[in-house]
């Protein structure tokens, strides 16, 4: 599905948060085939490092909780025509009459007020570019609910309404907005929300996931249409996946 980008433009840079691991790496390395300069965003910055090697970009360091850290960023990377937002992530399965509210506060701010941050700073650079893209890493937890989930689906909701707006409020300029919304994707997500190599596999156990190549590949797809095309959400999950609380294991 990965397409390529046109050559008959100039060469578009973009640049991923969250791509030391998982999607947000992948997304690096599918956007460099598909003939964009890239900015690999994250915090680990030896990971980034090695991505960048790989694939001929470039790695700067960028918490996205932290306001100085994008601002910091953002002056070090200058305007980007393309920016994937797949800074994320979930802590905690517990119900809602057991959640920790701390926990909650630190998925808002990494999912949404992260997402928040990392736009106001690049935005700008976008729109003297004139052919701007924003996708956000969001989920099918952003329109479902499952037992277990209240907090990590509320704050997908609220990238999900975030999305929504932008593509309001920016209507009219040159400027795409793309919500990426997969289902069950095998990466490190689910170690880091549950603790455990174990419990994590548990996760996937009898049946085939999504990978992160997969999701990258839609986002290639995405930002390689001509600049009147927006595809504006696009939900992607494995065959054996219905909905968030129903899966089928063989």
């Amino acid at each position: 599905m990965t397409g390529m980008a046109d050559n008959s433009t100039p060469q578009r840079t973009a640049l991923v948060t969250g791509a030391s691991s998982g999607i947000g790496a992948a997304t690096v390395r599918a956007l460099a085939a598909a003939g964009f300069r890239t900015i690999a965003a994250a915090r680990r910055v030896e990971r980034l490092e090695q991505l960048a090697q790989e694939v001929g970009g470039r790695a700067v360091e960028l918490d996205v909780t932290d306001a100085d850290s994008v601002a910091a960023m953002a002056a070090q990377v200058g305007d980007v025509d393309v920016v994937v937002h797949s800074a994320g992530g979930a802590f905690g399965t517990d119900r809602i009459e057991d959640g920790d509210p701390e926990g909650w506060k630190a998925m808002y701010d990494v999912n949404v007020v992260g997402l928040l941050r990392v736009h106001q700073a690049l935005l700008p650079g976008m729109r003297r570019g004139g052919n701007g893209h924003v996708v956000v890493l969001g989920s099918i937890a952003g329109f479902e609910v499952y037992p277990g989930g209240g907090g990590y689906t509320a704050v997908k909701h609220g990238v999900n309404a975030v999305c929504r707006t932008m593509r309001q409020e920016l209507l009219g300029e040159p400027v795409r907005v793309t919500e990426i919304a997969p289902g069950m994707v095998e990466t490190e997500f689910s170690l880091v929300r549950l603790g455990s190599q174990e419990a994590a596999d548990e996760v996937y156990q009898g049946l085939t996931p999504l990978t992160a190549d997969d999701v990258a590949d839609v986002i290639a797809f995405a930002v390689t249409r001509p600049p009147h095309v927006d595809l504006d959400k696009v939900v992607l999950r494995p065959i054996a996946q219905a909905d968030a609380a129903h899966v089928h294991r063989g």
